[in-house]
């Protein structure tokens, strides 16, 4: 069964502990990374891949796709459903 949206949004804020933003808040082409959208850093990156080792038994195993994968939520939720 797909992981939807919100939910994988929520797995997000409470794994990284992003107490001052709401799934609403969160688009689904917004940035991972960086200034725009939800500005995770290198060590958010890390804690990030473990989440969803354990939430979703996915593992990320090419370091080249790192950037298109973690490239926006949309992304990141699409590769986590393709490969769970």
């Amino acid at each position: 069964m797909a992981i939807g949206s919100d939910e994988f949004k929520q797995v997000l804020i409470d794994g990284l502990k992003l107490e001052d933003i709401t799934v609403d808040e969160i688009g689904d082409t917004d940035a991972l990374f960086g200034d725009e959208g939800l500005g995770l850093d290198s060590v958010d990156s890390i804690e990030l891949v473990l989440i969803i080792e354990k939430e979703y038994g996915v593992k990320i195993q090419n370091p080249e796709l790192y950037n298109e994968i973690f490239a926006s939520v949309e992304n990141l939720l699409k590769y986590i459903n393709e490969n769970k």
